[in-house]
């Protein structure tokens, strides 16, 4: 063989072990940079709102069709798994529905870090509370985990049977209502004791025995569409907090528990997700939740320091009618 024909095969070796490295590297399913933009809008804006950030996810993952529990298949039609099968546990499928869930929830760091950079001075002062030079941020930083403790636990404990039956439109639907209602009780009841037990109005000043009740309020949330800022607000009115410190107390409490959730998450299929969708829009979708829920926090302070839950809580209700006309007749 001539020396020419050496180095042409050389390169041919060459040029298909790298189009073999490309291909390992490229997503196995595109996900669209507009639907990375839509579940990042969606995220940003109603993870902080009273309206149900997981509701709509899922909403948005079914209208986009990202639900299929098909099984994925490499180049050469072998079948993927996320957990390969075993002799005692059959395993667990490589399919775009757990890619788009675990999608849904990473991206809940964009919206963590809009609250640690609108917030920080809160975190500063429950940081220097732990150092025992501010009594206030000791005992919010105190308030804080204890309104994060039964909502945790509860999550780890059901988290299985939650994605297993809860996960689903006419669940969603359900929680719309239910949560509607609620507000509409709290808020005739904060209007009906205001300026009764409402001290300084600060979640600093909240005793442990209410911190913990709103920790407990937090775990309803585990109902998808049900909110969690949603309950840790009405936790906060029952509590005594005005509207606007009830919703920054639960921005506070959000944090560790977004962030639990996430971390979790990622630890559990963060990579299968990768290994279906690639980096790109995974980061995409974190930028645009993180604009999107900063925008989102600031207008939820601003419209509650005027007016009150009650207009969610129509929104929730229109929004229950139209889902039941689009999906369930």
């Amino acid at each position: 063989m001539t020396a020419v024909g050496t180095l042409a095969i050389a390169a041919d070796e060459t040029s298909a072990a790298a189009t073999a490295v490309d291909s390992a590297q490229q997503p196995i399913a595109e996900l669209s940079a507009s639907n990375a933009v839509v579940l990042g809008l969606v995220e940003g804006i109603t993870e902080f709102l009273p309206i149900s950030s997981t509701g709509h996810l899922i909403i948005a993952t079914r209208v986009m069709g990202l639900e299929s529990e098909k099984q994925l298949a490499d180049s050469a039609g072998q079948p993927l798994w996320h957990k390969k099968p075993t002799k005692d546990k059959p395993g667990v499928p490589l399919t775009i529905k757990l890619a788009a869930d675990t999608y849904t929830v990473i991206i809940q760091i964009g919206a963590i870090a809009a609250v640690v950079l609108l917030y920080w001075r809160q975190l500063l002062s429950m940081l220097v509370g732990v150092a025992g030079r501010s009594n206030s941020g000791a005992r919010l930083l105190r308030n804080v985990v204890l309104a994060t403790v039964p909502v945790a636990v509860a999550g780890l404990t059901l988290s299985n049977w939650i994605s297993d039956h809860l996960f689903s439109v006419p669940a969603v639907i359900g929680a719309q209502v239910v949560g509607a209602l609620l507000m509409l009780w709290a808020e005739r009841w904060r209007r009906a004791n205001a300026g009764i037990g409402y001290s300084r109005n600060d979640p600093s000043d909240l005793s442990p025995k209410k911190a913990i009740g709103i920790g407990f309020a937090q775990c309803a949330a585990l109902w998808p569409g049900t909110s969690r800022s949603m309950v840790t607000m009405v936790g906060g009115y029952l509590s005594g907090l005005t509207p606007v410190k009830a919703a920054e107390f639960s921005f506070l409490v959000g944090l560790p528990v977004l962030a639990g959730a996430a971390l979790l998450k990622t630890l559990k299929s963060g990579s299968a997700m990768v290994e279906v969708f690639g980096w790109g829009n995974l980061v995409l979708g974190g930028l645009i939740a993180a604009i999107s829920a900063a925008i989102a926090v600031k207008f939820l302070v601003t419209f509650l320091s005027r007016n009150g839950l009650a207009v969610f809580a129509y929104y929730r209700l229109a929004l229950a009618l139209v889902l039941t006309v689009l999906f369930v007749f």
